[in-house]
């Protein structure tokens, strides 16, 4: 699920065809910094059990996702504090989304004591917000808040965050329509952890123009452009931690039959900083340009700006020069082949000769849609056609690889970021 904000081209992705279910949250106090235990997959023997302080488990429409979710979704679990530490809560049901950046959390998932202890971000007086427009063409609005972020068993880290509330003072414009609540959209949150540490950057420091943050008059109801420094922007919360800050690893196990009813894997803080996060000597390291955070790939006699991204539940790439059936009706967009079909395409770095053959494949959307099973290692969308097209490697790109994602800026063994690794 990609951001459309500054740093990032607007794009037009598929965010999946959702159905709304019961959200789950867990109010109890927590302990923030406990260092977790081997954590057990279901997946038993099929990929190695992986501990530290610096692991979480990730589900794809597992245990910590809602009960009703859309197809790939993949969730984790995090907990919030105010700053002080004395409210603090566990959220599941938080969409992890390499293609977006920071905690994004619905107010109505939030207990009253913790939201009324999140302190503003404020412009003088006035509370700043921020709509998030992303490139399924959903939208969030909402005031910035301080709050502090425990992922795993690693140190809590003070960050702003935005709590999504649609009917917070003086909704901009450019967030009409935005999302109402956590139950409208399926999940309780969003957790970005791009390639990026700031989720809009320069441009909104030095610009009120910049489309995403703005300063509310409460009183009037108004809210105006503003500018924003980069410390009370937004950011991906691994950058700030004291350590494994360079970045993230998320591997999954393969899925052979090319579906299931769920699958569980693990994200790992830092790149080469712990045993459990140390790239092999086969990892291709395929560098993104600083300002979109793409990199290129070759596909069907065309050459597109592409990016992996988590919050995307399906492969989406340009329909032009492909033989691919798409569907029909409520489905429009979905590819529909009549059997399962082999696709190859060729990523390539942007700063340097590195490139690799990617072979997936792309099966038939509607007879999946139509199983009792949530997560597909084949189901593929149409991005656009012609060479304006972009070439989206969603989640079913993580299922059965290691997939690092190094944070611009910040350098480990395979280079320095804004990389992807496989």
């Amino acid at each position: 699920m990609r951001s459309a904000n500054s740093l990032l081209a607007s794009l037009i992705l598929f965010f999946g065809l959702q159905t709304t279910g019961c959200n789950s949250t867990t109010s109890t106090p927590t302990t923030p910094g406990a260092s977790p235990a081997v954590i057990p997959l279901s997946n038993g023997a099929t990929l190695p059990s992986v501990s530290g302080s610096n692991v979480m488990t990730l589900t794809v429409n597992g245990s910590t996702c809602s009960a009703n979710s859309y197809p790939n979704k993949p969730c984790v679990s995090i907990t919030l504090c105010s700053t002080a530490g004395t409210n603090c809560q566990t959220i599941n049901d938080i969409l992890l989304d390499t293609g977006s950046y920071g905690l994004r959390v619905f107010k109505d998932v939030l207990n009253a004591g913790l939201y009324s202890s999140l302190t503003n971000v404020q412009n003088g007086s006035n509370p700043i917000a921020e709509c998030v427009q992303y490139g399924d063409g959903s939208k969030q609005w909402g005031p910035v808040k301080i709050g502090k972020i425990t992922l795993g068993g690693e140190t809590p880290v003070q960050t702003p965050i935005q709590v999504v509330d649609s009917t917070f003072t003086g909704m901009s414009s450019k967030c009409s329509g935005a999302m109402t609540s956590s139950t409208s959209a399926g999940l309780n949150g969003i957790l970005g952890m791009g390639l990026f540490q700031f989720d809009c950057g320069y441009n909104c420091a030095i610009s009120a123009n910049n489309g995403s943050y703005y300063s509310c008059d409460t009183t009037a109801g108004t809210c105006t452009g503003s500018t924003v420094s980069l410390a009370n922007q937004v950011q991906n919360p691994v950058a700030l931690l004291p350590q494994d800050n360079n970045g993230v690893l998320i591997e999954f196990p393969d899925v052979p039959s090319g579906s299931a009813t769920s699958v569980d894997g693990y994200l790992i803080f830092g790149i080469g900083t712990q045993a459990n996060n140390t790239p092999t000597g086969t990892t291709k390291t395929y560098f993104a340009d600083s300002s979109y955070g793409e990199f290129t790939t070759a596909y069907a006699g065309g050459n597109y700006s592409s990016f992996i991204d988590s919050g995307s539940n399906s492969y989406a790439f340009p329909y032009s020069g492909t033989s691919l059936t798409g569907c029909s009706g409520a489905y429009t967009g979905w590819f529909c082949p009549s059997s399962t079909t082999t696709l190859s395409a060729i990523n390539n770095s942007v700063s340097d000769s590195t490139s690799g053959t990617i072979q997936f494949q792309i099966g038939n959307f509607i007879n999946f849609y139509s199983s009792p099973n949530n997560v597909s290692k084949q189901i593929g969308a149409k991005s656009g056609s012609g060479i304006g097209g972009l070439f989206d490697w969603g989640l079913p790109f993580y299922i059965g690889r290691n997939v690092y994602h190094g944070i611009d800026g910040k350098s480990s063994s395979l280079g320095s970021g804004p990389y992807w690794a496989y």
